[in-house]
């Protein structure tokens, strides 16, 4: 989020009525933020794209790993040691598997920080008086200004009905 209105509650019952009233409403770029995870998470979400990428790195790095062996040993420095085989796959399996894991491991990584928009030292939400009790003891609800059917106006007059502690609009992000 951000830009758009913003919305405190006094309870998470307050936060979950609202949040499907706007969501019934057509709403669906709607954030919310509480001091403790809520039980149900609202309009389903769709599935992460993470685990079927997780994976394919993981491919990646394995098959990349035996093909920098298999070239070192067979392509760039062919030697007949002991006459022991140039290709040998179980001396190459250990050396793979800790590819396997280097890949996926950075994929996941790199792939769950892209996904949470971190490291995001900064964000619209904090100018907003009084909106750094969301970890203590307050509810907010935040509607995204790129949402299709948000209006200044009308969302205002939506969100007000809703009965919240207050609204406020979210400032712009500075350049």
């Amino acid at each position: 989020m951000r830009a758009g209105l913003a919305a405190e509650f006094g309870s998470a019952e307050g936060l979950r009525r609202a949040r499907d009233a706007l969501a019934a409403l057509g709403y669906r770029r709607l954030e919310w933020y509480a001091p403790f995870p809520l039980e149900e998470a609202g309009p389903a979400a769709r599935p992460s794209r993470l685990p079927a990428r997780v994976f394919l790195g993981g491919l990646a790095g394995g098959v990349l790993g035996y093909a920098v062996q298999w070239y070192a040993n067979v392509g760039a420095y062919l030697q007949n040691v002991g006459g022991r085989p140039a290709h040998a796959v179980p001396a190459f399996v250990p050396a793979t598997f800790e590819a396997t894991v280097l890949g996926a491991a950075l994929v996941a990584f790199f792939g769950v920080l892209v996904t949470l928009r971190l490291p995001e030292l900064w964000h619209p939400l904090f100018e907003i008086d009084g909106f750094e009790r969301a970890s203590v003891d307050r509810f907010w609800l935040g509607i995204d200004a790129r949402d299709p059917l948000f209006d200044r106006e009308r969302t205002a007059r939506a969100l007000a009905e809703l009965e919240p502690l207050r609204v406020v609009p979210v400032p712009e992000q500075g350049g």
